[in-house]
């Protein structure tokens, strides 16, 4: 999840943070946390409904497009492959595929 921890108040409301993801330099995804399909709140009510939601909970919101799955033909990561995923504002992770 890291390497970046940040408040609520850090991030403007509602959100629209660039997110984007590379494969050894290469852009895969690149897209904004305002083309989420639910918007925040509405994702606490619904997951709030069937559970309790405890301080420090992550929620997913989803990904963006350009994803390897969704390729044709698919493509994978392989052992080597370098992955960095950014949000702006926030940071950037780099991991390297063993």
């Amino acid at each position: 999840m890291g390497p970046f921890i940040v408040t609520e108040d850090d991030v403007p409301r509602p959100p629209k943070l660039a997110i984007k993801s590379r494969v050894n330099e290469v852009l895969r995804q690149n897209s904004s946390t305002d083309m989420f399909i639910f918007d925040i709140p509405h994702v606490i009510a619904e997951l709030s409904a069937g559970m309790t939601l405890k301080p420090g909970t992550i929620i997913a919101m989803g990904t963006p497009a350009g994803v390897g799955m969704g390729m044709i033909p698919p493509r994978f990561l392989n052992p080597g492959d370098v992955v960095e995923c950014g949000i702006e504002g926030i940071g950037c992770i780099r991991n390297t595929i063993v």
